[in-house]
């Protein structure tokens, strides 16, 4: 499988950005879906994650009511739409594929190359 995460950019803070993750190779509509980011200095961190069908979604608390994930089975695509967005969201994002509906890093299998996300005050 292999994960291709695009969108990012340099945005002011309060603004919108919305990421776009496509998935190829062996790919199953049964995977759940996850970003996480890391920003500079500090460890990778959960983002949100949506399962398989698209029913479920987790998010972690500093993105609640301001992130949205999403996902298209037939485009094999996540998304993750950013609102309301502030200087410390600033980090690299990563789309990681896994079978299990976790926030845990190590649950997941594969992980695409990352965008980078800039937000200034």
């Amino acid at each position: 499988v292999q994960l291709q995460a695009s969108g990012g950019g340099l945005v002011q803070a309060g603004g919108s950005l919305r990421l776009s993750c496509a998935a190829s190779g062996r790919t199953s509509s049964k995977t759940v879906m996850g970003w996480f980011r890391q920003a500079p200095g500090k460890e990778r961190e959960f983002v949100a994650a949506i399962s398989w069908s698209g029913t479920s979604a987790l998010y972690a608390d500093s993105v609640k009511g301001r992130f949205t994930i999403s996902r298209d089975n037939a485009k094999n695509t996540v998304y993750l739409q950013m609102n309301s967005l502030k200087p410390e969201d600033t980090a690299v994002y990563y789309c990681a594929a896994g079978a299990y509906f976790r926030t845990v890093e190590g649950q997941y299998d594969y992980w695409g190359q990352g965008t980078l996300v800039t937000v200034s005050s």
